[in-house]
């Protein structure tokens, strides 16, 4: 676990991000943001990985993470993208969206505009659970059941989908440039199409049985149709937006909430989960062949729940869902974490580099992660 950096920085993590490079270079990040929540002053930080952007001549790695900037943050941070290498978008518990720019030569970060409100009832805000980011749109969603669309270089708003749910909406991602994706608390997906006008979705999809809520959702970088949700039951759940009205694919992942999902970006048979349970997996299809065992299920809707994470090491299991190769359907979960913490709240992974958030003040780094 030598690859593995903790931080402590006494403020409870809720969100964190790597900031993007240049896809051209191949440069591992350098940058990241917290956000962090349940403090008396919260904030964003910006946060250096080592000096001097952290590798050394035999690529070793040097020292802590260092603060490089921060800037006070009205209400908890419940959600934290980047827009691009130079701006980040926060949502507030306080119900507003805040966009901010990070100045490189100062190592400064600043507001540049704030959309307050966005999200309200009719005498208070309400919290805004979600943004997602596709240069230069954004979106946020809220507890009350609004779909928000923005451009960031506009102080208006371009679009407002009043009524788009009547139960809270914790998390949004875009599928396409007009298609965004929501999942809430009654264990749904709606899929919005914004070329569409009125408030109904152009689709929806549901867990069956139980309206368990979904907490977090997170697209294929490659196959649009293709998300990943995680809900309260810390179930992992793959869907195909094309197909049907239920996943394909359901995994026992974790034993609490599962708070955030994540394809890696570039490596999409890399899967990471995070949830209350205070643990990090990092699920794995060695699958041999180049379809990723995720899709093995497509024609299939049996839901196995019998594909049970193990409790500890690198156990591999053979996922119990049918249809397609399944010799070649093996998903290995790793345990990322050097013990169990508290909640381990966000992560984001780039390139080989991890980083996560937890409810015990701390960020960890992982440097090497095999993808």
């Amino acid at each position: 676990m030598d690859c593995i950096n903790a931080k402590y920085i006494s403020q409870k993590i809720s969100k964190t991000r790597w900031r993007p490079v240049s896809t051209a270079s191949l440069e591992q990040p350098d940058l990241f943001a917290t956000g962090s929540w349940d403090n008396e002053n919260n904030k964003v930080s910006i946060w250096t990985v080592g000096e001097n952007g952290g590798y050394t001549m035999e690529d070793e790695f040097e020292g802590d993470p260092q603060l490089q900037c921060e800037c006070k943050h009205t209400g908890d941070v419940l959600d934290l993208q980047f827009l691009d290498q130079d701006r980040l978008i926060t949502a507030s518990s306080m119900g507003a969206v805040t966009l901010y720019k990070l100045h490189s030569e100062s190592q400064t970060l600043s507001v540049a505009h704030v959309w307050e409100s966005a999200h309200h009832y009719q005498r208070t805000n309400a919290p805004c659970t979600g943004v997602a980011c596709n240069s230069p749109e954004l979106v946020s969603v809220g507890e009350d059941g609004r779909v928000v669309l923005y451009k960031a270089d506009q102080k208006g708003v371009m679009r407002v989908i009043e009524n788009a749910d009547s139960s809270t909406i914790h998390a949004v991602t875009f599928l396409r440039m007009t298609e965004v994706l929501t999942v809430n608390s009654i264990g749904q997906l709606k899929l919005w199409d914004f070329r569409q006008q009125g408030s109904e979705p152009a689709q929806t999809l549901s867990l069956t049985g139980d309206r368990v809520p979904l907490h977090c959702v997170d697209r294929h970088p490659n196959q649009q149709h293709i998300v990943a949700t995680g809900g309260q039951d810390g179930m992992l759940s793959i869907w195909d937006v094309r197909q049907g009205s239920m996943p394909f694919s359901m995994m026992e992942a974790h034993s609490a909430e599962m708070w955030e999902v994540h394809f890696h970006p570039t490596n999409p048979d890399h899967l990471f989960t995070c949830s209350e349970d205070g643990s990090l997996l990092h699920w794995e299809t060695s699958s041999g062949s180049d379809a990723s065992v995720f899709l093995q299920g497509r024609n299939n809707s049996l839901l196995s729940r019998s594909a049970t994470a193990p409790a500890g090491g690198n156990q591999s299991f053979i996922n119990a869902w049918l249809g397609g190769d399944s010799s070649k359907g093996r998903l290995e979960t790793t345990h990322m974490l050097p013990s169990q913490t508290l909640s381990v709240n966000s992560l984001d992974v780039l390139g080989q580099c991890l980083v996560c958030g937890t409810d015990e003040e701390a960020v960890y780094i992982h440097r090497r992660v095999p993808v």
